[in-house]
Formats: C-alpha cells, sequence, structure tokens
C-alpha cells in the first residue's frame, strides 16, 4: 500500500506527497497538511513490539508515511540516530503512569520530532540545490530543540522567533547561546505575535526567493513522529493482547502534541478517553463545551509558559479529523461534529494555583517531581477521574513535557527542592547570548528577513 498523500485544511489547493509537505511547511493556501488516510495499525503489533527499542517502533510507525521519500533502511538508521536516549515511563499509582519525554538533548518532548525533522529534511536537501530557510516561532521548548536539532546542518538556516516576557532563562539561553546557523530574534510581544508574523511570512509574495520552510507544529513533519510516543506507551505498558483500552492526558498549548495523540488513535490504537488540559488559555475547553470558537488575545501568561497560546493553530487539524473546516484565521466556516468532539476529547482548563498544588501534591504523596507543564497534565487526569471514577482501574499516561530543571524557581517554592539539571541544561549561565530585538510589527521582520546580511553571517 502506497504512503498517504497530504491535502491542506483550507481544501484549495492539490494534494503532495511527503517530502512536498515537509519542505514547504503550511499549504499554499494558508491551510495545513492532513494526511487523506491514517495507515492502520495491525491489531496484533503493539503486542509484538513489547520488547522493542523506541527507535525500533518509530520506525514501523513512521514507514507507514515514508514509503517512497525513504527506504525502510534508511529511515531506521535515521531513527536510530535520532532516538539515542530514554523514554521513562514511570509507574505513579496502579494503572496511572507518567511518560517523561524529557530526556532527550534540550530535555523536552520537542526533541522527538525535531530532530527526526532535521534529519528527513537533511536528507531531502542532499538531492537540491540551495538553502533552505527553517522559519520557526516558539512558547519555550520548540526554539532551543528546533535550534539543536539543525544546528550545523548543511545549506540550512534557522531563525526563531520568541516572546522575551514569557520563556524561562534556562529557555532562553539554550537558543540564544548556539549561534552558527541559528538566528533567534526576541519579539516584544506574545508567542501569538510570533507565529503570526511566521505565518504571514509563508504566504508573502516579497519573501518568493526565499525558501521557506517551518519546524513549528504547523508543518506536519511534527505531527507524524509525536504520534509514536504514544504507541510506544501503549506497547510498553499495555495488555495488548486483550486490546486493553488506554487513557492519554496531554497538556496542551499549540496542540501539536495533542494531535499526535489523535493520530496514532486514528492509526487504530486502542484510546479509551484523550483528556486535553490547558493553563488558563481555555479557548478549547469552552469551545467544547459551548460550540462557539473565540481566541483570547492577548494569551494569558501562566507559569506554564509553552502552553501560553490565545489561538492554537492545530485546532484546526482537530477540527478537519471530526468533518469541519477553520481557516487560517480562526473562523469556523464549517462547524465539525461537536458530538463526537466531546465523547471522545475531555478538556479542562487548570489554573496557576491548581498547578503548583498539583506539584506539591504529587511530590508529597508519590514522591515524583513534576514541572508546570506535566502538572496541569495530570491534574487534568485527575479531574477526569474524580467525575469518572468507573475508570480508575483503566491504563492511563499522563504526559510530562520538559525537565523540571528547566523551572528551577516554581520547582524551588512548591516543593523546596531544585532539580539538578541534566547535562543539556549545564553551564548555560557562562555562554555569551546573542539575539536581537523586534516589534510585533510585521515588516520590519520581512525587510530583516530579505537582506542577504544575517544570512551570511549565519554561515560563517
Amino acid at each position: 500500500m502506497t504512503s498517504p498523500r497530504f491535502y491542506s485544511t483550507n481544501h484549495e489547493t492539490d494534494p503532495v506527497d511527503l517530502a512536498h509537505a515537509l519542505l514547504q511547511g503550511q499549504a499554499g493556501d494558508r491551510g495545513l497538511f492532513m494526511p487523506d488516510r491514517f495507515p492502520p495499525l495491525g491489531p496484533r503489533e503493539p503486542a509484538q513490539w513489547a520488547e522493542w527499542s523506541y527507535a525500533r517502533i518509530a520506525a514501523a510507525v513512521l514507514s507507514r508515511f515514508t514509503e517512497g521519500m525513504l527506504t525502510p533502511e534508511r529511515l531506521a538508521a535515521l531513527c536510530e540516530d535520532a532516538y539515542d536516549y530514554e523514554v521513562p515511563l514511570e509507574q505513579v499509582s496502579g494503572r496511572q503512569y507518567l511518560m517523561r519525554l524529557d530526556q532527550g538533548p534540550t530535555a523536552s518532548f520537542k526533541d522527538f520530532a525535531a530532530r527526526m525533522m532535521a534529519r528527513w529534511m537533511g536528507a531531502l536537501m542532499q538531492g537540491q540545490d540551495g538553502e533552505l530557510v527553517i522559519l520557526t516561532a516558539t512558547s519555550g521548548d520548540t526554539g532551543s530543540a528546533v535550534a539543536h536539532a539543525y544546528h550545523g546542518l548543511a545549506r540550512t538556516h534557522v531563525v526563531v522567533l520568541f516572546p522575551i516576557a514569557e520563556v524561562s532563562t534556562r529557555q532562553r539561553q539554550q537558543m540564544t547561546t548556539i549561534g552558527g546557523n541559528v538566528t533567534t530574534i526576541g519579539i516584544e510581544g506574545k508567542f501569538d505575535d510570533c507565529q503570526a508574523m511566521v505565518k504571514r511570512a509563508f504566504a508573502d509574495p516579497a519573501l518568493a526567493g526565499i525558501r521557506l520552510t517551518s519546524a513549528n507544529s504547523i508543518n506536519i513533519g511534527r505531527l507524524l513522529p509525536q504520534s509514536v510516543y504514544y504507541v510506544y506507551a501503549y506497547a510498553k505498558l499495555a495488555r495488548a493482547e486483550a486490546g486493553e483500552p488506554i487513557i492519554f492526558s496531554v497538556p496542551s498549548g499549540n496542540f501539536g502534541d495533542m494531535m499526535g495523540a489523535v493520530f496514532a488513535w486514528r492509526m487504530g490504537l486502542p484510546v479509551r478517553q484523550l483528556v486535553v488540559a490547558t493553563n488558563a488559555n481555555d479557548e478549547v475547553p469552552i469551545f467544547l463545551l459551548t460550540g462557539k470558537y473565540e481566541k483570547i488575545v492577548p494569551s494569558r501568561v501562566c507559569i506554564s509558559n509553552a502552553m501560553n497560546v490565545g489561538h492554537p493553530s492545530n485546532l484546526a487539524r482537530l477540527v478537519d479529523v471530526y468533518g469541519g473546516w477553520m481557516d487560517e484565521t480562526g473562523r469556523m466556516r464549517t462547524p465539525p461534529d461537536m458530538q463526537r468532539l466531546r465523547h471522545d476529547l475531555y478538556a479542562v482548563s487548570i489554573s496557576d494555583d491548581e498547578t503548583r498544588a498539583t506539584i506539591k501534591d504529587a511530590h508529597t504523596r508519590f514522591g515524583t517531581v513534576l514541572e508546570p507543564h506535566g502538572a496541569v497534565g495530570w491534574a487534568g487526569l485527575q479531574r477526569y477521574l474524580a467525575e469518572h471514577p468507573e475508570d480508575n482501574e483503566t491504563l492511563m499516561v499522563s504526559v510530562e513535557t520538559a525537565h523540571p530543571a528547566k523551572f528551577p524557581e516554581e520547582i524551588q517554592a512548591a516543593i523546596g527542592l531544585d532539580p539538578p539539571p541534566p547535562p543539556s541544561l549545564q553551564g548555560l549561565e557562562g555562554r555569551p547570548e546573542h539575539y536581537p530585538v523586534m516589534s510585533t510589527q510585521y515588516e520590519p521582520f520581512r525587510d530583516w528577513l530579505k537582506n542577504d546580511e544575517w544570512r551570511r553571517a549565519s554561515s560563517e
């Protein structure tokens, strides 16, 4: 069976293969690429994968999408190279687990997608001329993961926009101390402003001479690798021969991580419920409750800063999966099947006070250390179980998306511990930082992109 093709959620461009979708990033009609089908997992495959490494499971899942772009042998080698770190599944209580996605080179779940995308794009660029500019907005962890994954990649430049006031010190230092072919720009605004500038650049004919693509979750190449760790968790933990159901709780901001779970579910993973936990940026929980979608402008500042998103791009993909159409501005052209959405997704908003209380409670009761984003996910799962006690014995996995050492002030205040930083966070304070600062006005940013000076400097 051939690999899926990828259509735009705006349905105004022709479908393309994965290679084109990866290098294009956003569809020409400003929509987001989606697979025209989800290649199924065999009913017994997860059970057969129980003893496999993460890299081997990744190759088995992703090969369903990469046929014609990479040989199975090449894909397997790229997966072995990308996933050379542990993926801990920590039992917290009974059938409740934490999946810690913080063991990669930048201590964030973003490593899983960024490292795979960089290797895919590197392989594709080997057969093409010219240079590629990876243009990315970050609310915290994407920037560092992308910067590290693409650092030193031939004929590739990385430009990362981040909201100066809304990333932690360590998150900023991970991006701004790399140099080389990586340029970071501090934006005097919100993540939504950064994201809007990136999207506008993709659609700007004045930038037609620059080959732009994205490593944000607007790029389908981010979502495909993120579907793998849900399959991995199921293969390792479930009584797979009996088709045991599983509940995932996913802390959500731009909803790329959540869409990875939706993709795995659509491929046949027996998900009983998807808990979607946001911080005070509750536009999606309100949408599921009322059926009316309204952006939050400006987005609300919360301690789970990577989730401070007032208009998640990937909501357009979720709406598409459920038969609706949301355009790039957030306008609902065709409503999705709200009954099915409400049945499948339990969406909840967690306040900062509840996030802090959850960090303290998890450490007191179970001896586990959560960071703010993982705490939002864990709190969301507990909220779900309080309303659905019948699922208390169901297999449950809550996603921990970043290392607690990225947020030392919050962890210290909550539980009196200063979590030791992993190797990727050590020594950042002594490295020089370099980043220009810009306003949220698009035109100066566009003019900066058009100027060849920054590209020459990043090649030196």
